[in-house]
């Protein structure tokens, strides 16, 4: 199971107060910020979380793996995340000597959120 938006969005309200609307407003409102500054080709730093980074991706050669007839793949942007040292240490100390599931992780970001 995944976190969703409205996750976040009920998150914020239990733990900041603010109305379900003021909540979806925030979480739409940064969702938004953060589309508009990658589709500008600008990178997203959040510091202890990590970077979100649109990259340039060179047309190539690729291959057709039924038919082994090869195509052109074309020029493309393609956006990458680089989590922070602090996010992953954070992320290996939970997932640390056991097998983690969906409920586990969904209950470890409703109490860190």
């Amino acid at each position: 199971m995944a976190t969703t938006k409205a996750d976040l969005v009920e998150a914020i309200y239990e733990k900041v107060g603010f109305s379900k609307k003021e909540a979806t407003d925030l979480v739409e409102l940064l969702f938004e910020t953060m589309k508009g500054t990658l589709s500008k080709g600008e990178k997203i730093k959040i510091s202890g979380f990590g970077n979100f980074i649109v990259r340039q991706k060179k047309s190539r050669v690729g291959r057709n793996p039924q038919t082994g007839e090869q195509i052109e793949i074309s020029e493309r942007h393609v956006l990458t995340f680089k989590p922070s040292q602090v996010l992953r240490s954070e992320v290996n100390k939970l997932l640390e000597g056991k097998t983690i599931t969906a409920e586990d992780l969904r209950r470890h970001s409703k109490s860190t959120i």
